[in-house]
């Protein structure tokens, strides 16, 4: 395809700045084999948030409507980061309207929201348009290395596989309340951060074949309502009247996957723990961790030589690994990066596909909103073995 390819990002928030700067980034990175990337619009309800992104990531305009966008014809991509219980509406509008669709994840709100997405896109594809959605960390250089050994054999079959996402913007009971604290059992830190861990967990161990020991935990019940508009996860200033917290601050569960199984953990009130995604998966020739709080880096640990003289070592990420060579700028061995080049490399892998590129040509697809609706379905049934007081649920 030589068609330009114009670009919108609707959401102004956290996550949709991160959008907004990949698709900026997406042409400067691996060969020059895209198209001419016009970054157009920026849709968002807040117009000082939405034209303050369109400003800084160099976007021609902000629209504060989905529906604006829909209409408008010079944009034919459009990333969707709103907030869940929007999803659907905006996602299912625009395919009808002829734009890709690239869906944060989770894909929605609901199971059956999640399902009636999943049809749309596949209807939509039969007429050449696209719905994807962002499996981000699948783009980490560290957790697609450590994907690499296990596949290829270095590591092995899967034996055990533990893994924990520490957050704490909710930390302070006086974070301010808002739509992530609103919707049903299971959508708070599960929702949030666990469908990261649990569609990592299956891009090592396989598809999760049922789940039991679901426990969901609210430590904070109320939050202030914020006086003025509050983006992502800021604090802001409250006032004093407070709202019932709906969904989880804490949920933990034990994964049966495919090969072996595995025990997962998330929380948004895990103090002092900004962001730590870190897991160790373990098998039949080794093992492997990684730590979001060092994502230029893997530990290894490879059962060669005597048991006394072996252990995990340091292997530093560099050019030799998936995404790096021609991935930075910079692409020597020890060079920093982290999570906003996997919003990179998501994004390109998505422009590839549009642009026409072979799947040998180009870097793996984004996931389909299929693979949103399976995602959907484990957290679903950790909620329903939380519901049941640890019950296993199949799926």
């Amino acid at each position: 395809m030589n068609k330009p390819l114009g670009v919108a990002v609707i959401g102004a928030g956290m996550a949709g700045k991160a959008h907004a700067a990949a698709y900026r980034s997406a042409s400067t990175v691996f060969a020059p084999s895209l198209p001419e990337i016009r970054l157009v619009s920026i849709g968002d309800v807040n117009a000082g948030f939405g034209q303050a992104a369109a400003d800084r990531f160099g976007y021609e305009r902000h629209d504060s409507s989905w529906q604006a966008i829909a209409e408008a014809e010079d944009i034919d991509v459009v990333s969707v980061v709103v907030a869940n219980s929007l999803h659907r509406e905006v996602v299912e509008g625009l395919l009808a309207a002829g734009k890709h669709v690239l869906c944060e994840k989770p894909l929605s709100d609901t199971l059956e929201n999640a399902a009636a997405m999943a049809a749309a896109a596949r209807a939509a594809e039969e007429n050449g348009v696209l719905g994807r959605i962002g499996f981000t960390f699948r783009r980490t250089p560290g957790i697609a290395a450590i994907r690499e050994l296990v596949s290829n054999g270095t590591l092995g079959k899967p034996l055990h596989f533990s893994g924990r996402y520490w957050t704490d913007y909710s930390c302070s009971p006086d974070a301010p309340m808002s739509w992530r604290y609103k919707g049903g059992a299971g959508s708070g830190a599960l929702a949030d951060v666990g469908s990261h861990l649990t569609y990592i967990a299956e891009f090592l161990c396989g598809e999760t074949k049922a789940v039991s020991g679901g426990r969901l935990h609210t430590a904070i019940a109320k939050r202030p309502l914020p006086l003025g508009a509050v983006m992502g996860h800021d604090h802001a200033a409250v006032s004093d009247v407070f709202e019932e917290v709906e969904n989880d601050d804490y949920a933990t569960f034990s994964a049966e996957f495919e090969s072996c199984i595995g025990s997962l953990e998330v929380s948004r009130v895990a103090a002092g723990h900004p962001n730590s995604l870190t897991f160790e998966i373990f098998c039949e020739n080794g093992a492997a961790l990684f730590n979001q709080d060092r994502p230029s880096e893997i530990g290894l640990y490879l059962n060669h030589g005597p048991y006394e003289q072996n252990g995990f070592r340091q292997v530093l990420l560099g050019p030799g690994h998936p995404y790096l060579a021609g991935g930075l700028p910079m692409d020597a061995p020890g060079v920093g990066f982290g999570q906003n080049e996997a919003f990179t490399f998501q994004a390109r892998a998505f422009l590839e596909e549009l642009a026409g590129l072979s799947a040998e040509e180009s870097l793996p697809r984004c996931a389909t909103f299929d693979e949103g609706l399976r995602n959907m379905q484990v957290l679903d049934a950790v909620a329903r073995s939380a519901a049941g007081h640890g019950i296993r649920v199949s799926l």
